[in-house]
């Protein structure tokens, strides 16, 4: 379902230990991102309704979401703060070809992979904090069905762009990359290192 071509590493969940608070204002800051990656598609492709309706309900969700960490942020008395991101959205965006309708195909399968990861992430989080921290491990399930549906949205979206064979095809040749990137970790605790 989430076109994923590796599972999250041991590394990680090492970070979480280590790092919990760090990765929850990362988690902050990709929801914003999020936001903002999904406006950018409407004002890149306003002439595209069906896509700005379902970009209006990312955006939305994804503001609600941004909302939702901080508040856990506050709750927990840690300050919401800039970051220094982690390669993980950079080193996919690179792969991004420049010509039309490429771009564009390539832009939302991107989006898709990343939320996608997300799912992957989160449903790991709560699994991981579940005994210690129940509210926290709650709200990440919670999180996994409305980003199991953006991943979708994103790949049926790009079928607007290019032909369902021709969209599968690239999904699969990005989902390998994107599982080379994410062995490659980062040292940074973020949600997608």
């Amino acid at each position: 379902m989430l076109h994923l071509q590796s599972e999250s590493a041991a590394r990680w969940l090492e970070q979480v230990d280590q790092n919990l608070d760090e990765i929850l204002i990362d988690h902050a800051h990709c929801e914003r991102k999020a936001a903002s990656t999904a406006m950018n598609f409407i004002n890149a492709y306003a002439e595209n309704r069906d896509l700005c309706r379902e970009m209006k309900r990312i955006v939305e969700e994804e503001l609600e979401h941004f909302e939702m960490v901080l508040d856990i942020l506050e709750k927990r008395g840690v300050a919401f703060r800039r970051l220094t991101p982690g390669p993980y959205g950079k080193d996919l965006n690179e792969l991004v070809r420049s010509q039309e309708p490429d771009r564009a195909v390539d832009r939302l399968l991107v989006a898709s992979l990343i939320e996608a990861r997300s799912c992957e992430r989160f449903s790991l989080l709560a699994e991981h904090v579940r005994l210690r921290e129940p509210e926290l491990a709650d709200f990440y399930a919670g999180l996994f069905e409305s980003e199991a549906r953006h991943h979708t949205t994103y790949v049926r979206l790009a079928e607007y762009f290019a032909p369902r064979e021709t969209v599968r095809e690239r999904l699969n040749q990005l989902s390998a990359c994107e599982a080379e990137i994410i062995a490659a970790g980062s040292p940074l605790p973020r949600m997608h290192s």
